[in-house]
């Protein structure tokens, strides 16, 4: 899995580290990031297959979103 680097307010990595560890709801920072990058993406999906900007493939993607 390829690595990327980003910077990140100090404000949005304590809200993200709300979210991770024991009490979390997820295990690490980048299983926080890859979800919220998904769940991101689906949305931005979504709203392009709305307004007829996708592909016939992706607008399978984005109807597979809504059953989530």
């Amino acid at each position: 899995m390829p690595k990327i680097s980003v910077d990140v307010p100090q404000e949005l990595l304590d809200d993200l580290d709300d979210h991770v560890g024991d009490d979390g709801k997820f295990v690490n920072r980048s299983d926080a990031v890859r979800a919220s990058l998904r769940k991101t993406l689906d949305v931005l999906d979504d709203i392009d297959a709305r307004h007829g900007r996708l592909g016939a493939d992706d607008t399978e993607n984005a109807e597979d979103a809504e059953d989530v």
